[in-house]
């Protein structure tokens, strides 16, 4: 899989570029606050129509302008295919070679992406909501089925929230509606929570392998997923979602009392353990930091395993963070297989003679020139 060429109009602070990304590696390369990041953004964008790091799509428009168009050639097996993105301040269209894709979740999927910035360490440190949004994001890329189960979950937490909050289900009359959103928020739920499972199952499996390579067989790396509904390993779907109804039915004074739905996939959690301990609480920052990298590393290989095709790389100012036996690893996994996009503030970090196919850019305040400055 491979990003030939990238175009963006009125895309936060470019204006208008056109690049030829026909390459393994592509460098961007320049100070800080220019606008590199933003580059690989756009990638991620029309892989999977969301920012990772803005909640809004107007915030993507460039300031003054009421529109953004990104498009970008792809490689694929069967076939290439170009992608585009408008965005407006009222909502945005997803195309494949200029059709208009009625659901995102025919659009996703298209290009698999894998990103890999400094703040991915807070996928070990970081909150419950940090990790459930990593999972959403990369089990939607290769099950986009998931996506539209993930949406409609979500539309009936909010409608069941605002009914506890109000307090009608507490009255007899607010029983009948009450059953109503139990039951969908069971269904929808119960298949994220299968999902999940399985993801994490696979997820493990690279990961454990990785983890013990970059450690020389020091450590073991464990994840494990936290439902708040029990689960069994390979739970079946039937039988989750009467469990999930029966809790529902046991927390129901608890969540009457708070206005609040507290059993659900919105409630998930993931653990990470090296040799048997908490990574959170008990490992050291180098610790946490190795964990995280397997993680990314694990998501490279799992995702060639269900679509068949490497996904392409995204690393966001990662190289020069990371120590020389850190660096080399990555370096090694994408060097032969995996189109990589890198952004760094020189190449000074970064062990260049290791790379096949370069193509430096130089990027200063929205504009990229094909060579450095």
């Amino acid at each position: 899989m491979k990003v030939s060429a990238l175009s963006l109009r009125n895309y936060r602070n470019y204006a208008a570029v056109d690049l030829s990304t026909d390459h393994r590696v592509n460098v961007f390369i320049g100070r800080n606050a220019q606008g590199k990041t933003n580059l690989l953004e756009a990638i991620y964008m029309l892989a999977l129509t969301k920012s990772h790091r803005a909640s809004k799509d107007k915030e993507l428009i460039r300031w003054g302008e009421q529109h953004a168009v990104l498009s970008a050639m792809t490689e694929r097996k069967y076939g290439d295919c170009r992608l585009q993105l408008d965005l407006t301040t009222q909502g945005k269209k997803a195309r494949i070679n200029g059709l208009e894709q009625r659901k995102l979740s025919e659009y996703i999927g298209t290009l698999n992406v894998v990103l890999f910035a400094p703040e991915d360490l807070e996928i070990v440190k970081g909150s419950p909501g940090v990790r459930r949004r990593f999972l959403d994001m990369e089990i939607a890329q290769v099950h986009p089925a998931y996506l539209h189960s993930l949406s409609q979950y979500h539309k009936v937490l909010v409608q069941r929230n605002n009914f506890l909050k109000s307090g009608g289900a507490a009255k007899a009359s607010g029983e009948p509606m009450l059953a109503v959103w139990n039951e969908q928020l069971a269904a929808f739920g119960s298949k994220i929570m299968v999902r999940r499972q399985g993801f994490i199952a696979k997820l493990q499996s690279w990961a454990e392998s990785i983890h013990s390579g970059i450690t020389g067989g020091a450590e073991r790396l464990e994840v494990g997923y936290l439902p708040s509904v029990e689960m069994s390993p390979g739970e079946d779907e039937t039988v989750l979602f009467e469990r999930f109804m029966v809790k529902l039915s046991q927390m129901k004074e608890q969540e009457l009392r708070r206005g609040a739905t507290l059993v659900g996939p919105h409630r998930d959690d993931l653990a990470f353990r090296i040799n048997g301990k908490d990574a959170y609480s008990f490992g050291s920052q180098g610790q946490q930091r190795t964990a995280a990298l397997s993680i990314k590393l694990a998501e490279i290989e799992l995702m060639k395993q269900e679509t068949g095709e490497y996904p392409v790389l995204l690393l966001d100012d990662v190289l020069s963070e990371l120590d020389r036996q850190r660096q080399t690893q990555l370096i090694e996994t994408f060097r032969s297989k995996v189109q990589t996009f890198i952004t760094t503030t020189g190449v000074e970090g970064i062990r260049m003679e290791s790379l096949d196919d370069v193509k430096l850019f130089h990027v200063s305040e929205g504009a990229v020139g094909d060579e450095p400055g």
